[in-house]
């Protein structure tokens, strides 16, 4: 298992991000009702790449996976620390559709219809993880199963819950919370909350 709660180093700040308090509960925060998400979905990949992809569920577990533990920083002032999360890196999805050179930008996709962004250099990091797994169990729907992301160096809102696909731009755009007026950015220890 890798651990990569140390990655507020990286930030020059401290493990619990300014503002925020640290919970061993998991609250439930999303922008509106779990959605009810179809056995046979597919998890797309699309836009600047080589190979356009279409995987099943149990395709994308096929692809090389891992468990990491990491710290998870929610906008509205919590943090949970050690969250045990088993899934497939940004940068090996990357690498699976071939990622042409003039993307610039990543728009997640999700089931009730959220967006949200980022530019491609921050989602290029092994921490970025695709996840079907919290603390050794499936994770639960109103966490974001079948499959959400992880962004543990950016707010949480930043990883989409009900993920169900990947968009790669070559001009940045704006997700559901960003165009609210929502940090773009999201740096937890700088306190990018809002725009």
């Amino acid at each position: 298992m890798k651990d990569v709660t140390d990655l507020h180093r990286e930030f020059d700040g401290k493990r619990l991000p300014p503002g925020q308090r640290e919970t061993s509960r998991f609250p439930v925060l999303s922008k509106g009702e779990t959605p009810s998400v179809p056995t046979d979905w597919t998890f797309d990949v699309w836009g600047a790449v080589d190979d356009e992809l279409a995987l099943s569920f149990a395709e994308f577990k096929d692809l090389p996976s891992e468990t990491q533990t990491q710290d998870f920083h929610c906008v509205t002032g919590w943090s949970r620390f050690d969250c045990e999360f088993r899934g497939v890196t940004f940068p090996t999805l990357a690498e699976h559709a071939g990622v042409t050179d003039d993307a610039v930008h990543v728009m997640f996709h999700a089931h009730d219809s959220y967006t949200t962004n980022l530019p491609l250099e921050d989602c290029m990091r092994e921490e970025v993880l695709f996840t079907w797994e919290l603390d050794g169990e499936p994770l639960p729907a109103e966490h974001g199963g079948p499959m959400r992301v992880v962004t543990p160096h950016k707010y949480a809102y930043k990883g989409a819950k009900w993920v169900s696909g990947v968009e790669f731009l070559t001009e940045p755009e704006r997700g559901y919370w960003e165009k609210r007026g929502y940090s773009n950015t999201a740096n937890p220890w700088e306190e990018q909350r809002y725009a």
